[in-house]
Order: structure tokens, then sequence, then C-alpha cells
């Protein structure tokens, strides 16, 4: 009994993972795969748009002194079923306006139907209650793409999540 007992401790212990403790995702494989670099090979026909979308890494909690602190999952989605969309700035602010972090070297482009995902850590306290991206985006025709952040963090039994979308401001 006792030897089953300690084998079940050391399967538990080597199923755990540590928690990351990066600030956010910077760039996943797939990112590296839209660079649109070698598609872009004729000017895109669209005119370019931009698009500001709020996001809340932290909300207050109780009274102005407390927060809590939220994941926050940005969603690109181009909503086109036949052209591609492409994105030249993706911008990162906090609450004050200060440009924090800027996620593009160079236009990116998803096909139709796809959709990027980006991560901002709970432990990202940079962007506080008022953060923000700004994003440049073109296309040639097809419906206005999605961009649409999910904020969520869970502690025990209780749970917070709400969604926000982007608006174009052109």
């Amino acid at each position: 009994m006792k030897w089953i007992s300690l084998f079940s401790l050391l399967l538990f212990l080597s199923a755990c993972q540590p928690l990351s403790t990066e600030k956010s995702s910077t760039k996943s494989p797939i990112w590296e795969e839209q660079t649109a670099a070698q598609q872009l090979l004729t000017p895109i026909k669209g005119e370019e748009k931009k698009s500001y979308l709020s996001v809340y890494p932290a909300v207050f909690s109780l009274h102005e002194g407390r927060q809590h602190q939220l994941t926050v999952t940005l969603s690109l989605r181009n909503r086109s079923p036949k052209d591609s969309l492409y994105i030249s700035q993706l911008d990162y602010y906090n609450g004050e306006g200060k440009l924090l972090r800027n996620y593009l070297e160079q236009p990116i482009f998803l096909r139709p139907l796809q959709t990027l995902s980006l991560v901002l850590n709970e432990k990202d306290k940079e962007g506080g209650t008022g953060a923000s991206f700004i994003i440049n985006w073109a296309q040639e025709a097809g419906p206005r793409p999605i961009f649409e952040a999910i904020m969520i963090s869970t502690s025990g039994q209780q749970g917070l999540s709400f969604r926000t979308q982007a608006e174009q401001i052109d």
C-alpha cells in the first residue's frame, strides 16, 4: 500500500508543469508562417483601415485600491471565405497611452476563414485597467474581420470572464 501511495505521488508530481513567467506570447510558430512579405508581390487593392480594441488585463475588485488580474486572449479573425486579410500593425498600449509592445516586425496575412491568437499572461501587469491594441489592416473584399479579446480569470470555484470587440477608428 505504501508503494502505491508513493507511486501515485510521483505520478502526480511528474504531471505538474511549472507556471509560465512570460508576460505574453509574442509569436507562436504559426505567426512565422503568416509573414506577408512573400505574399505582397502585388499591392493590396483595399485601403488600409485602423481598429481600436480595448482590453482589460486588470479590473478593480471591491474598491479602487484592489485589482484582479486577468488573462487576455486576443483573437484576429478573417471572416472572408475567399480573400486574405493583411495586418500591418499590432501595437499594445497601457491605460496611459504609452506604447508597450509592437507585435509585428513585418505585415502578416490570414488566409480565408483563418484565426490567429495572442495571449497576455495573467501575470503581465503593464497594461493596467485601461489597456488597448491598435490594429492596422487591409483586405480587398469580403466581410469585415473580427478583432476581439476574451478576458478570463479563475480562483478556487470563482470565475470571471467577458469579451470586447474592436471598433474601426478611421
